[in-house]
């Protein structure tokens, strides 16, 4: 860490307090399997340290193995093939799944310290995205009741077409550290709100807040073997859910190389795989655009949770009528946003997650330097109290530099100039990613022709990182397969039957 700390300390860091009495808070947790808190087979468990405070214990939880998997998925098959859940009614599942959302709307306050605690994200963001979380549970159980097939009357007069809506299966569903209960409550509520048993695994570094949603759930009267949690590291808990044939899907958020593994691993038996994997989103500011507003998303949409979000708008593509007067804005917010201490109010971005992902996103930095790109601020860790990266910004990038095509996950902007609409659409979709872009400009018909003309697949114009439960998310090319949220994301879950159905006495094949 400290050869890290190559420039002086910014008047906006927040230092971390560490006698914040908050920081007392060593939770145990134990993983839910079949209705059961239980600890693992092996009495392992995994310790994980607050990133934002100097390593502070924070939580711990089972380290899973394959005994652990084995009672999971057999609790969750079990509960497919012979529970109530999948032959309740709508009505009662959608009710169930309400009771969900108002227990997580009462336990708000301790879910985001537990979330701010392990993930290091500033306290009250934390806060608004389980709110958002509520909302996510709420408008899948809504959407519970109508859910439907289809018919078809006019195939003949003695024939009827029927399409039925069943659940899946068993669902393994694979989460990653940055966005812990976020990306449970946008794959969960679906999988279970379509009939489907789940076995969750999220990242080994951010457990805690996933067990709590399960136990939240069973208080709310979902059934045992519905909805269980495993955790632990990916070998042991998390590949045995593409590999188990009981299992018959697997939803993976993640990196492209494990997101791969496991697509390949789930190949062999054909089953099915949902996948929302990397990102480099772009971030494309016409001169035409209100470049406050631009530039306040900009930052926005580079520094939200201190830039480890898969559709973070690391690449600035910008007008070069207004590349300088956008630039200049945007470093003044760059040299103003309150960082540091997760548990401050003020704080607008905390810590990396680990000493190891502090050290890959300089070592990017180090490589745009060297590549000749222009460092304009930041470009080094800031307090040895906490894994803190500054925030940066570099200029002069060309897109064949790492820093242009790569995924950082961290709070690094690349900016990039063009002159015509056509060039800066092929710099957006000159990456092998397309899970997220943003248009600004104050012409509606030239943002909508050209977020129309980029591949990505969560899109928005004059707005960064927004997000509402009605609109569907995935990405296009190495981004991943597949849809979440919407009315689209119970298609994910969902087996479709065609039923043809012959009227009166059919027709003989063979007269004998």
């Amino acid at each position: 860490m400290q050869g890290l700390l190559r420039m002086n300390s910014v008047p906006n860091f927040l230092s971390p307090d560490l006698t914040d009495s908050r920081l007392s808070r060593q939770a145990s947790y134990k993983m839910l399997i079949d209705g059961k808190s239980v600890a693992a087979a092996s009495g392992k468990e995994v310790q994980r340290h607050s990133p934002g405070h100097a390593g502070k214990l924070v939580g711990s939880w089972p380290e899973a193995g394959a005994e652990d998997l084995d009672r999971a998925i057999a609790a969750a098959r079990r509960a497919f093939d012979q529970g109530p859940w999948p032959r309740m009614s709508s009505a009662e599942r959608s009710r169930i799944m309400f009771r969900v959302a108002e227990l997580i709307l009462a336990r708000v306050d301790e879910i985001a310290l537990v979330e701010s605690l392990e993930v290091g994200k500033p306290i009250a963001q934390a806060r608004g995205e389980i709110e958002y979380c509520a909302d996510l549970w709420s408008y899948a159980a809504g959407q519970v009741r109508g859910m439907h097939g289809d018919s078809h009357n006019d195939i003949g007069d003695n024939r009827l077409g029927l399409v039925l809506r069943e659940p899946v299966g068993v669902v393994g569903i694979i989460t990653p550290w940055n966005f812990p209960f976020i990306i449970a409550s946008e794959r969960v509520p679906w999988a279970i709100g379509a009939g489907c048993t789940v076995v969750l695994k999220p990242s080994e570094l951010t457990s805690g807040t996933s067990i709590l949603m399960a136990e939240i759930a069973r208080d709310a009267g979902v059934p045992d073997g519905v909805f269980n949690v495993v955790t632990g590291y990916g070998a042991a808990a998390g590949q045995p859910l593409a590999e188990d044939p009981r299992t018959d899907m697997v939803a993976f958020t993640g990196s492209v190389r494990v997101g791969t593994q496991l697509a390949e691993l789930a190949a062999r038996q054909v089953k099915r795989v949902g996948l929302e994997l990397g990102g480099k989103g772009p971030q494309i500011v016409f001169a035409d655009a209100d470049l406050d507003a631009a530039a306040d998303g900009v930052a926005y949409g580079v520094y939200h949770n201190a830039g480890q979000c898969c559709i973070s708008g690391s690449r600035l593509i910008v007008h070069e009528d207004v590349r300088e007067a956008l630039l200049e804005r945007v470093l003044a917010i760059s040299r103003k946003i309150p960082f540091g201490d997760p548990l401050n109010e003020r704080t607008r971005f905390g810590p990396m997650i680990s000493p190891a992902h502090l050290e890959k996103v300089d070592a990017y930095v180090r490589a745009g330097e060297a590549a000749g790109a222009e460092l304009l601020t930041g470009g080094a860790a800031q307090s040895e109290k906490g894994l803190y990266y500054q925030p940066t910004v570099f200029q002069g990038v060309r897109p064949d530099m790492s820093i242009a095509r790569e995924e950082i996950f961290g709070p690094v902007l690349s900016t990039l100039g063009f002159r015509h609409a056509d060039e800066a659409v092929a710099m957006a979709n000159d990456s092998e990613f397309g899970l997220s872009a943003t248009v600004w400009s104050t012409n509606l018909e030239n943002a909508m022709q050209t977020i129309r003309r980029v591949r990505a697949g969560r899109c928005w114009v004059n707005s960064v990182i927004d997000g509402t439960p009605e609109l569907p998310v995935g990405g296009y090319k190495k981004s991943g397969l597949g849809r979440e949220l919407g009315r689209y994301g119970f298609d994910e879950y969902s087996q479709i039957k065609g039923i043809h159905v012959t009227l009166g006495k059919p027709q003989r094949w063979f007269e004998g």
